[in-house]
């Protein structure tokens, strides 16, 4: 059930504004082509240099594919020109089945003091992101999945779960959504002990997220209770740690208490991140319980408005006005300043968009979201 309110701009003016905004990012895509590369190889943003950072290529190429194909943009290239591009993107991934964004090292990557930790973080990462962009391409194309392996191991499953650190709930919450998406992954493309060792597996993450959840908030996370800035990224982190529940098809506890939060919150431009984090929340919850839809329907709405004026005039986006935006984890790596388009960014606005318009006007447009967990990640409706 979805709630339609009629507010300024009128539907049709909205439609007009998401579809050509829609025609001007993938062409912005296809600018940020690498010449002499395979059709859909494309730079982060047009700061980028290529030759200077090669590397950058895997993120912004599966950026740049994730978001042609919510678009529709992907509905007219060859069977030849996806599988060339599948070629490439494989080019990246370890015989484990872990892809890695060339020219990181050691001493240039941190997430955690623990350096395994921040590696399986950034691995985890890209690897999710780079498979979602794969499945894009080629449905049918099995993964490996020998990373995952350790993971099935109940012992060594629950003594990782008890290293996650919920004084940052925004990053443990991408290590969760991650681990989980392989675990899916596992139980589809496995043999059958390795799906009975995945299904075990999901049934210990449900076990430990009820354990650790904030009842009076519905998220994951210390500190919450001060509210501000350590409420904000529970909420951000949580939203992935929802991906789980919405996939195995599982009600989420407390859940209007993170509803009645979100709805709280400035309907204006945030981070990429945020923006996207806060329009899923509210999208999926009004999916699957009958509370304050009309309330999300009006905030859905102006949030639209607000991502629609933020586009750049190029027909990008950009994650922020001002500051330095780094792939993920790579501090001593690729930089470039804020402001400009760039193709995390842009793909991540379109998620939050296509998910607003899905919700306010069914069957409008044919948004094609990923099927794996984690961002880009649309629960099926029917």
């Amino acid at each position: 059930m979805t709630v339609r309110v009629s507010v300024s701009p009128s539907d049709k003016e909205l439609w007009s504004r998401i579809d050509e905004a829609a025609v001007r990012s993938l062409q912005w895509f296809d600018a940020m082509q690498v010449a002499d590369r395979p059709r859909g190889v494309g730079r982060s943003s047009a700061n980028h240099d290529a030759e200077a950072w090669p590397g950058m290529l895997l993120p912004g190429t599966y950026n740049a594919i994730m978001a042609r194909a919510l678009l529709g943009g992907l509905d007219a290239w060859r069977a030849s020109e996806k599988a060339v591009l599948s070629e490439w993107l494989l080019g990246f991934r370890r015989s484990d089945g872990v892809f890695r964004v060339p020219g990181m090292r050691d001493d240039t990557v941190f997430k955690k003091p623990d350096l395994d930790e921040t590696w399986r973080y950034i691995d985890f990462h890209v690897t999710n992101y780079t498979l979602g962009a794969l499945q894009a391409l080629d449905p049918e194309l099995a993964p490996v999945l020998d990373f995952v392996a350790p993971f099935l191991e109940p012992l060594r499953l629950k003594a990782w779960m008890a290293d996650r650190d919920l004084r940052d709930p925004w990053q443990e919450g991408n290590n969760i959504v991650n681990l989980g998406s392989f675990l899916l992954l596992v139980r589809k493309w496995g043999s059958p002990g390795q799906q009975a060792a995945a299904n075990a597996a999901i049934d210990y993450l449900f076990e430990w997220h009820t354990r650790n959840q904030n009842p009076q908030t519905g998220f994951w996370g210390v500190g919450q209770s001060r509210g501000g800035i350590p409420l904000l990224h529970a909420m951000a982190g949580s939203m992935h740690n929802y991906h789980l529940y919405y996939a195995c098809r599982r009600e989420i506890p407390n859940h209007v208490a993170a509803v009645d939060y979100t709805l709280n919150l400035a309907t204006g431009i945030h981070s990429a991140c945020i923006d996207v984090d806060e329009i899923d929340l509210l999208v999926h919850a009004a999916d699957t319980q009958d509370y304050r839809r009309g309330e999300i329907a009006d905030w859905l709405r102006c949030k639209l408005v607000a991502l629609l004026d933020f586009q750049r005039p190029d027909g990008g986006f950009a994650d922020a006005l001002s500051g330095e935006l780094r792939q993920d984890g790579w501090i001593g790596g690729y930089s470039e300043p804020q402001g400009h388009s760039n193709a995390f960014s842009t793909w991540f606005r379109w998620i939050g968009m296509a998910m607003a318009d899905q919700y306010l006007w069914p069957g409008r447009r044919d948004w094609h979201f990923r099927s794996m967990i984690g961002i880009g990640y649309r629960r099926p409706t029917a």
